[in-house]
C-alpha cells in the first residue's frame, strides 16, 4: 500500500517492476483489461477498507485516504469504462468506505467531519452508469462513457450487442445499497430488472445460464455454463442479495440454479463447464481459476462437504505450481500459465476456516503468504506471475490484490479483539467491500416478492429458510474436514502410496492390485461390491448413461478411498481415450412401412462393433421383432419370430456385445437396443456409442444401433398400432425414391392421392386459377417423393424438379410415377399399365383414363370402402404432421 502511495498515486494501478503508476493512455493498450482503468484513482477507492485492516486500529490512515479520494477522484472523465468493473471496484469502494466512515463517526472519535461525501460521489457515479441500461431488455451495455453516456456521438461506445452474464448480473448489491443509502429507488430498480431478465432467459430444462447473452434479443451467444469466468458472481449476488435485502425470490432463484450446478457441473472435486441445452455433455476439459470463489459461496449456502473437496483439490494444484494457474486441465496440468494474483482462493480459505475452525486452513493461509513473499514480491510491491511454471513476472499489480487478497488473509489470522467492529454485521461484495446488513430494513421502496415468477420445486434441503448452524454441521468433530480432505491429498501428483491392509495383511499374501477401470464391468456383482467399498456409487442419469461418483467419506478406509480416487481418475482417462479413438457419427433408423414410408427418421447411436453402416451404403432393411427375453442377455427363446428380422431389445443387465451375439445366433439381421431410462431422448442427451466388451468382437457381423427411450417408444407404439413395422438401418437417412427403388408401392396410396388430388385441383381452380405445375398438392408431392426411378436412368420429376410439360401431363406424371414397376410381380401384375411419364409423351388424357380404370378394378376387389381408406390416410397424414412438429 505504501509503495502504491509513493510510486503510483494518483494513477489507477501500481506497476511494481518499474515502480511507476499505470495511467490509461500513457501505457501500451492491454485491450479489454484496460476497461477497468478509468483515471479514477481506482486503487485509492479499492484500498479504503483495506487500510483499516492492514494498519490494524490506526484509523487515522483511513481518514487521510478518504480525504485524498474526495479531493482527487474525478468522475467526469471523457473515457470509456467497463460498467461491471466500475460498479464492483469504484462504486463498491465508495459505498464500502461510506459504511466504515459512518460507523467510525458514530463511535465518536474519528471522522467527525464526515458528511456523506463518499455517498454523494457514489450517487454521481451511479447516475453516470445509468445510460448503459438504455436497452429493451434492461441488460446494460458492457461499456459506458463517463462523460457522454452511450448513444452520444462522442461516446465511442454503444455498438456492442453482447455482455457476459456476470457483467449484467453483478449489480444488485451496489445498486440496491446506493438506493437504500440515498432513498433513490431507480438504481435498485434497474439492477433488479437486469436480474429478472437473466432469470427469465435461463434454459428451462436445465435451469442453467450461458456465459454470454445478447443485450437486445436475450439470445444466448455462448451456451456453455459453469461457475467460473463470465458467470461466477451472478450466482454469488443472487444468494448475497437475499442476505442483504431479505427478498425470498433471490434465494429461490439461487437454490434453483444451485440444484442444477450440483446436478450437472459439479463432478467432485471438479467443476466442469457443460452445455446449457445438453447439460450431460461437458463443454471443455479445463477449469479457470475464478471458480476458486465457489467453495466460499458453498459455505455461505451451508453445503460444506463439496466446498471442502473442491478447495482441497485447488490447494493441491497450488502446492504443485506455487500459485493457481489461470486455467488448468482435469488432470491438473497448466492450461493458461498466468496468475494475476487473484484472491478467490484466499476468500474461500477464510470462509472455510470460519465455518470449521480447523487450523488446517491457517496453514493454507500461511502457505499463500509464504509463496507471495517468495515468488511474487519485488522491490515496489507484488508482481503478477506471467508463467507459474517458470516464475517469470508481469509488470502488473491489480487493485483487487490489495483490496481482497490481504483483506481476507488479515481476517483469516485476526482474533475478534483485533477488529474495531463486528464483521458479522456486514456482507462482502464480490470485491470484498463491506455493506451493512441493516440496509435490508432501510428505504424499502421495492416489492419484496415477485409473485409472477415460477420456481422449480426441488425434493431436497435447498429451500431451507435458515442459515447454516455450525453446531449442527460440525458437532464436536474436529476431524470432520480432515476426513473429507484426506483422500484428495494425492489427487494432483497421483502418487498414492499403498501399504498392506485389510484381510490381505492377515493372509500374508501382500497387497492385491485395486480394481482397474479397464477391467470394470457394471454387470459384475463383485465389481459393484468393490466400488461400494471404495466409496464409489453408481447413478443412473436421465439420458441413459451411468455416472460414477466417489465420496471418500463413505469408503471403508482411507486406503480404500485412495483406491477409489485412482479408479475414478483411470475411468476419466479411459473414457477420454475411447472418445478420441472412436468418435463415430450418429446413425439413422428410418421407418419405411405404412403409414410412414421413410418420413420418420430417428437419430441412433452407433456401435463400436458389428457391421459398419458407413461402408454399406444400402444399409440393412427388415421388419422389427421384439425378442424374448427382452434384455437379450441369454439365449433367445423366440428365434422363429426373430429370424431374418431386426431385433428390438432393452438396454441393461449385460454387455451390448453379448446382446448382439445372442440375437445373431437366433438369426436376426440387425439389432436395436432401446434405452430403459424413461424419458431419455437424443434431443437432450449427447450421442451414445455402444462399446464392446473388451474382447475380440470380430464375430459380430450384424449392425447394432442404440435408440434413446423417447425414440424407441415411437417404434414400439408403431408395432402396437400397425403390427408389421419395417425399418431401414443406415449411416444416414435415405430419400424415399432410393428406399422404394424396385419396390412395389401400395395402390391405396396412389388412389387416395388420385381422389385428394382431384379435390385439391378443384379447390385450386376456384381459389387461384393457377396451373398445378406451379402449386402441386402436398399429397401428390408425397406420392412423387416415394416413387421409383423410371428405367433407362431418367430421373423422375420430383417436388423440387418442375416438369416442363403442360399442366395435364404433369398431373399424369405424378400419378404414374407412383405406379408399380411393369416387370414386378404382384397381385395387380396382369393389369399394370406401362409407364406413361416418359419424355415426349403427347397423350396424357388417354394414360389418365387407363390409370383410372386400373384404380377402379383394384378398388372393386377391396372390401374396405373408399371413404374409409381416405379417412385412414388423412389420419396418417395428420399424425405424421404432428410428428414433424415434434422434430422426429
Amino acid at each position: 500500500f505504501c509503495s502504491q502511495q509513493e510510486h503510483a498515486y494518483p494513477a489507477d494501478e501500481l506497476m511494481p517492476l518499474t515502480c511507476r503508476g499505470r495511467v490509461r493512455g500513457q501505457e501500451p493498450s492491454r485491450g479489454d483489461v484496460d476497461d477497468a482503468l478509468g483515471k479514477l484513482v481506482y486503487t485509492g477507492t479499492e484500498h479504503l477498507l483495506t487500510v483499516v485492516f492492514q494498519v490494524l486500529n490506526k484509523t487515522k490512515e483511513f481518514e487521510e485516504a478518504v480525504k485524498k479520494v474526495i479531493k482527487d477522484v474525478n468522475l467526469d472523465n471523457d473515457i470509456v469504462v467497463s460498467v461491471f468493473e466500475t460498479n464492483i471496484r469504484v462504486l463498491g469502494g465508495l459505498l464500502g468506505g461510506h459504511s466504515v466512515a459512518i460507523m467510525l463517526k458514530e463511535k465518536g472519535e474519528y471522522m467527525q467531519w464526515y458528511n456523506g461525501e463518499l455517498l454523494h460521489m457514489a450517487k454521481e457515479l451511479g447516475y453516470k452508469l445509468l445510460p448503459a441500461f438504455n436497452t429493451t431488455s434492461g441488460l446494460p451495455y458492457p461499456r459506458v462513457n463517463l462523460k457522454f453516456g452511450v448513444r452520444h456521438p462522442e461516446a465511442r461506445t454503444g455498438t456492442e450487442s453482447d455482455t457476459c452474464t456476470a457483467c449484467a448480473g453483478t449489480l444488485i448489491l451496489e445498486f440496491a445499497a446506493l438506493s437504500r443509502f440515498t432513498g433513490t429507488s431507480i438504481f435498485e430498480e434497474y439492477a433488479r430488472k437486469a436480474l429478472d431478465f437473466i432469470w427469465e432467459k435461463r434454459q428451462r430444462s436445465s435451469n442453467l445460464v450461458g456465459v454470454t447473452i445478447n443485450i437486445h434479443t436475450g439470445d444466448w451467444v455462448r451456451k456453455d455454463s459453469g461457475v467460473g469466468a463470465g458467470i461466477d458472481s451472478y450466482y454469488e449476488y443472487l444468494l448475497k442479495a437475499y442476505v442483504l435485502l431479505g427478498d425470498d425470490s433471490f434465494l429461490e432463484r439461487f437454490n434453483t440454479h444451485y440444484d442444477a450446478i450440483m446436478r450437472y457441473i459439479s463432478q467432485p472435486p471438479l467443476l466442469l463447464d457443460v452445455h446449457i441445452h445438453k447439460p450431460m455433455l461437458n463443454a471443455r476439459t479445463w477449469m479457470d481459476s475464478l471458480l476458486a470463489f465457489f467453495p466460499g459461496l458453498q459455505v455461505l449456502k451451508g453445503d460444506i462437504r463439496p466446498a471442502i473437496e473442491t478447495h482441497e483439490m485447488l490447494y493441491q494444484v497450488i502446492k504443485k505450481h506455487n500459485f493457481l494457474p489461470e486455467a488448468f486441465t482435469t488432470d491438473f496440468r497448466v492450461h493458461w500459465a498466468q496468475h494475476p494474483l487473484r484472491p478467490e482462493f484466499a476468500e474461500s480459505t477464510y470462509f472455510l476456516y470460519k465455518a470449521t475452525g480447523d487450523p488446517y486452513y491457517l496453514e493454507v493461509g500461511k502457505t499463500l503468504i509464504e509463496n507471495l513473499n517468495k515468488y511474487a514480491r519485488v522491490p515496489c510491491g507484488f508482481a503478477a506471475m506471467k508463467d507459474v511454471r517458470t516464475g517469470s513476472h508481469e509488470d502488473r499489480m491489480d487493485s483487487f490484490f490489495l483490496a481482497e487478497m490481504f483483506k481476507y488473509l488479515y481476517l483469516l489470522f485476526a482474533d475478534k479483539e483485533d477488529m474495531i467492529f463486528d464483521i458479522e454485521d456486514y456482507i462482502f461484495t464480490t470485491e470484498a467491500h463491506l455493506l451493512p446488513l441493516w440496509l435490508s430494513t432501510t428505504n424499502q421502496t421495492i416489492s419484496k416478492k415477485n409473485t409472477s415468477t415460477e420456481y422449480t420445486e426441488l425434493d431436497d434441503s435447498n429451500f431451507d429458510w435458515t442459515c447454516p448452524n455450525t453446531q449442527i454441521l460440525f458437532p464436536n468433530d474436529p476431524m470432520f474436514a480432515q476426513s473429507i480432505r484426506e483422500p484428495l491429498k494425492n489427487v494432483v501428483d497421483k502418487s498414492c502410496p499403498r501399504g498392506v491392509s485389510r484381510a490381505e495383511e492377515s493372509l500374508g499374501s501382500g497387497p492385491k492390485p485395486p480394481l482397474r477401470a479397464r477391467d470394470f464391468m457394471a454387470s459384475n456383482p463383485e465389481h459393484l461390491e468393490i466400488l461400494k467399498k471404495m466409496g464409489v456409487s453408481l447413478i443412473h442419469l436421465k439420458d441413459g448413461r451411468v455416472q460414477l461418483v466417489q465420496h471418500a467419506v463413505q469408503a471403508a478406509s482411507s486406503l480404500d478411498a485412495e483406491d477409489g480416487l485412482r479408479f475414478m481418475q483411470e475411468m476419466i482417462e479411459l473414457s477420454s481415450q475411447q472418445q478420441k479413438e472412436q468418435q463415430l457419427p450418429p446413425r439413422a433408423v428410418q421407418i419405411v412401412s405404412h403409414p410412414f414410408f421413410g418420413r420418420v427418421v430417428l437419430t441412433a447411436g452407433p456401435a463400436q462393433f458389428g457391421m459398419d453402416l458407413s461402408k454399406h451404403k444400402a444399409g440393412t432393411r427388415g421388419f422389427v421383432a421384439t425378442i424374448k427375453p427382452y434384455n437379450g442377455c441369454s439365449e433367445i427363446t423366440n428365434p422363429e419370430a426373430v429370424k431374418e428380422k431386426i431385433a428390438l431389445m432393452q438396454r441393461g443387465q449385460c454387455m451390448f456385445a453379448e446382446k448382439a451375439r445372442n440375437i445373431q445366433k437366433a438369426g436376426a439381421i440387425g439389432g436395436i437396443v432401446i434405452d430403459d431410462n424413461e424419458g431419455s431422448s437424443s434431443d437432450t442427451a449427447p450421442l451414445f456409442q455402444m462399446a464392446g466388451d473388451g474382447k475380440n468382437t470380430d464375430d459380430i457381423t450384424i449392425p447394432m444401433l442404440f435408440l434413446f427411450n423417447k425414440e424407441g417408444n415411437i417404434i414400439l407404439d408403431a408395432i402396437r398400432e400397425y403390427e408389421a413395422v419395417e425399418v431401414l438401418l443406415s449411416d444416414k437417412a435415405k430419400d424415399r425414391a432410393t428406399i422404394f427403388k424396385g419396390k412395389m408401392i401400395p395402390n391405396y396410396i396412389i388412389d387416395s392421392n388420385l381422389e385428394m388430388e382431384s379435390m385439391d385441383q378443384k379447390s385450386s381452380e376456384n381459389d387461384s386459377h393457377k396451373p398445378n405445375s406451379e402449386e402441386a398438392p402436398s399429397e401428390s408431392q408425397d406420392a412423387g417423393a416415394v416413387s421409383e426411378e423410371p428405367e433407362g436412368g431418367e430421373e423422375s420429376p420430383g417436388v423440387g424438379d418442375p416438369d416442363p410439360l403442360s399442366p395435364a401431363s404433369t398431373d399424369s406424371a405424378s400419378v404414374s410415377m407412383a405406379d408399380e414397376d411393369p416387370h414386378a410381380s404382384g397381385p395387380t401384375e396382369a393389369s399394370a399399365p406401362e409407364p406413361a411419364c416418359s419424355p415426349g409423351d403427347s397423350q396424357p388424357q388417354e394414360q389418365n383414363t387407363q390409370t383410372e380404370a386400373n384404380s377402379k378394378a383394384h378398388w372393386d376387389s377391396k372390401v374396405q370402402p373408399m371413404e374409409s381408406i381416405l379417412a385412414d390416410w388423412n389420419e396418417d397424414i395428420e399424425a405424421f404432421e404432428m410428428m414433424e412438429k415434434d422434430e422426429l
